[in-house]
């Protein structure tokens, strides 16, 4: 049986679910007005497509793992006390998605970049669709923070919790947020 930790942690841009394996943080939901159980039920079968095995197959713990620090963290990131995450995570992508998530960790707090800084950050220029996809696949959003990436000409484009969330973080980071949401935002 596979073992995912979990915990709800009430924050300023709404309720968030933590999720976390005996290795890390693994996931970061945003509150989508589910029922405990129903997020629940959803994390198991994200879960169990994770480790290969049936939704049934996964067992959901309260607590537990790099949960307690995750929370610590996320509490002193929101009371503006803390500016870098240490708490270990344990996320898989492809290699691809892999080079963006640890290029979006190095953009420091309270600043933000484009989606074609990463690209060329990584190496890879022209892949500016490719950066804005995996960025909008990350499973721990704030610890890894793809909100301080911002589309062509400084604009907010998509964030997985909603543009109001992904301003409400700058905001709190102070960042610099005087642009305004065009119609037909590019990356």
């Amino acid at each position: 049986m596979s073992v995912i930790y979990y915990e709800y942690l009430p924050s300023p841009i709404g309720r968030l679910l933590l999720a976390a394996t005996e290795r890390g943080l693994c996931r970061i939901d945003f509150d989508e007005g589910l029922e405990m159980g129903e997020e629940l039920e959803s994390l198991a079968v994200w879960a169990g497509k994770l480790y290969g095995v049936s939704a049934a197959s996964v067992e959901l713990v309260r607590g537990g793992g790099s949960i307690p620090q995750a929370v610590e963290e996320l509490e002193e990131y929101f009371r503006r006390e803390r500016t870098a995450f240490s708490v270990p995570l344990d996320v898989k992508g492809t290699p691809f998605q892999e080079r963006v998530w640890q290029a979006l960790t190095e953009i420091p707090y309270g600043t933000v970049c484009s989606y074609k800084d990463i690209a060329g950050r990584i190496g890879s220029p022209k892949a500016v669709r490719a950066v804005g996809g995996a960025n909008n696949r990350n499973p721990v959003a704030i610890i890894v923070p793809c909100h301080r990436v911002l589309g062509a000409a400084g604009h907010m484009v998509g964030y997985g919790g909603g543009l109001p969330i992904k301003e409400a973080l700058l905001r709190l980071e102070g960042a610099a947020v005087r642009y305004t949401i065009p119609q037909e935002a590019s990356l």
